[in-house]
């Protein structure tokens, strides 16, 4: 039986090009070589292709491989841009496609999709760049009591995420969001219990398998799961949740259902709060991260999947889709 050859596409020109390049190396490190053929696909902030570490163009790249596997996070990579070429050459890749990408990376887009769907959102305004600034802040103000969560409208892994609780912060935050994004979304702060959900498709007889809920805790030095705190190791994740029984089923529901409404494929995780007025969802992640630190591996392995049986699923998944 002849092997399948699958490029693991890495790096990226996003904000998050070095969760990119772990993640990439994680499933380079622990793809089945009994049954893959890994070529590692490296594309560089300044848009270069390499493949094992030699000079290449996509279309030689994709003519050589039978599926990619998508380990980009963030613009180009997870917002829709790099899947758009994926289906321009008809090859097989892991992960959401072109559409749904864009829409669950678009924070704006995807609260209305959540809100319509009778999914439970905070309070929030949008902000452009070239508004002014002054009026900007006076706006939040005016219509959300303080503190705000500050959130550039299409980065992930909180990425010039902050949180402000007076006017001078709320400004402050506002600039660093601008740096990374033209849109900056100012949400009302939710107090609660940070946790997150996974979902995997046609897994042990379930079209969406929601994998326990796991509970996140900051380190004492973050106010929330920030970048720091998700790469640092020094956020404790307590897998399953300490929650009640209808609260991670809930999360559970939640999770499947952002899942569909969002039109995902093969796999995604949704972040939550809850709070004693109940479960609001923050984001659905379409390429979550597969690192060592990652918490989708980390929900996967607590019911027994390893990460080498994730991504063989994973791979299958993408690979039958096109009838191969």
């Amino acid at each position: 039986m002849s092997k399948i050859t699958v490029g693991v596409l890495r790096g990226g020109p996003s904000s998050e090009y070095e969760i990119s390049l772990r993640t990439g190396q994680n499933v380079l490190k622990y793809l089945a070589r009994d049954k893959y053929k890994p070529l590692d696909i490296l594309l560089t902030k300044k848009g270069e292709w390499y493949v094992n570490g030699m000079v290449a163009v996509p279309d030689k790249i994709f003519r050589a491989i039978d599926v990619i596997f998508n380990a980009l996070h963030g613009e180009f990579g997870e917002d829709g841009k790099v899947q758009r070429l994926f289906e321009i050459y008809n090859i097989s890749y892991t992960g959401s496609a072109s559409w749904p990408s864009f829409l669950a990376m678009n924070k704006i887009m995807a609260r209305e999709s959540f809100k319509n769907t009778g999914l439970k959102i905070a309070e929030a305004m949008a902000f452009k760049q070239e508004d002014n600034l002054n009026k900007a802040v006076f706006g939040a103000i005016r219509k959300m009591a303080p503190p705000w969560v500050i959130k550039p409208v299409s980065r992930g892994s909180s990425v010039g995420v902050s949180i402000a609780k007076n006017a001078e912060e709320l400004t402050d935050s506002l600039k660093k969001s601008f740096s990374y994004d033209k849109t900056a979304l100012v949400e009302k702060y939710i107090k609660g219990r940070e946790t997150t959900c996974a979902v995997l498709e046609n897994f042990r007889g379930e079209k969406l398998y929601a994998f326990p809920v796991v509970e996140i805790m900051p380190p004492e030095t973050s106010r929330f799961f920030d970048y720091s705190a998700k790469y640092g190791g020094a956020a404790q994740e307590i897998c399953p949740g300490r929650f009640s029984v209808k609260q991670k089923q809930e999360i559970q529901e939640m999770a499947r259902k952002a899942h569909q409404i969002l039109g995902c494929r093969h796999y995604s995780r949704s972040d939550f709060i809850v709070a004693r007025d109940g479960v609001y969802i923050l984001e659905t992640n379409t390429l979550p991260g597969l690192t060592a630190e990652s918490l989708f591996p980390k929900a996967a392995a607590s019911i027994g999947l390893e990460f080498p049986q994730l991504l063989d699923h994973l791979i299958q998944l993408a690979y039958r889709e096109n009838g191969a």
